[in-house]
């Protein structure tokens, strides 16, 4: 089950989401996470640690436009989360999130952070990856994710609003993973669905009612697995949304889409303490994105499990 270690980390760098407006605020809103228990495992506990830099954006047309002179953007993660199996199938997570982001553009620069969205999560595993030459692994993901953090319209912190580092909304999230080992190659496809709830936001003494519209992400990833237990992995994930609407209005041109593709590895240092490693970046092709920020980075993340 080591391998399955190895596609969870790929799966759950490749599916964190990011804003224009809050550099991570959907961070912890997925039902994967680093932290899945491998099947010989009762428990978990680890920290992930990001950091991503813009190289340009997707406008609402898709077409790519890399940053102009004076602006940049660095955005910093760093996630605790544990794991803990409930059955032989089943088992559940938490992730708590802490974000900050330094932004610049022309003679404004800003720096600001805070906790992030926290997510509950659990998966129920029907079937395991390589017990059976024909039947895949098959496990059903659902989560729910706080709003915790700092929503846009909340910040403190003007005109760049850097210590925005939420949506504002509860989320509920529900997914399907299929994935089967083939000798030392291991695929792994998750599809996930995740819906925000409606909330009101007042400024200048206007209310407005806004929802963000469902949120689908498709993951594909391959790992191989050498002899000594380390492994690598290349993963590729694809999120879109349609238009929010306000005041139960669609609003035109708010609807998004990312395209992220990741490599990562993992080394065993021992029975109980794992490493992981991962570079990521939305490729600045235009047309593979919609309304979103163009990021390129990295993760490092360091687990102990009790067996």
């Amino acid at each position: 089950m080591k391998p399955v270690w190895l596609i969870a980390a790929v799966v759950a760098v490749s599916s964190s989401p990011r804003s224009a407006a809050a550099q991570a605020c959907c961070a912890g809103s997925s039902v994967v996470t680093p932290g899945r228990l491998a099947l010989h495992e009762a428990a978990l506990v680890g920290t992930q640690w990001k950091a991503a830099a813009e190289i340009g954006s997707f406008d609402s047309a898709g077409e790519f436009s890399a940053l102009t002179r004076g602006a940049s953007e660095l955005d910093l993660e760093q996630d605790a989360f544990a794991a803990l199996r409930l059955t032989e199938h089943a088992q559940a997570a938490v992730l708590v999130p802490i974000l900050e982001t330094r932004r610049s553009a022309g003679s404004e620069s800003e720096f600001g952070g805070g906790i992030g969205d926290i997510n509950l999560n659990g998966r129920y595993d029907f079937t395991f990856a390589g017990a059976s030459k024909t039947i895949p692994g098959i496990g059903v993901l659902a989560g729910i994710t706080f709003p915790s953090g700092t929503p846009a319209d909340s910040s403190r912190i003007r005109p760049l609003a850097t210590d925005a580092t939420g949506i504002g909304a509860f989320q509920g999230s529900f997914g399907l993973a299929l994935e089967q080992a083939f000798g030392h190659w291991l695929v792994n496809v998750t599809g996930v669905v995740a819906q925000r709830s409606a909330r009101s936001v007042t400024q200048a003494g206007i209310t407005t009612h806004e929802q963000l519209a469902a949120q689908w992400t498709a993951l594909a990833a391959a790992g191989y697995v050498f002899d000594s237990e380390a492994a690598l992995a290349l993963s590729f994930a694809y999120m879109t949304e349609g238009d929010a609407t306000i005041d139960r209005a669609a609003a035109p041109d708010s609807s998004h889409r990312s395209t992220t593709v990741t490599f990562a590895g993992l080394l065993p240092l021992n029975d109980s303490w794992r490493a992981q490693a991962a570079l990521f970046a939305n490729p600045p092709v235009s047309k593979l994105s919609l309304n979103q920020p163009a990021l390129a980075g990295g993760s490092l993340t360091l687990v102990y499990a009790w067996l």
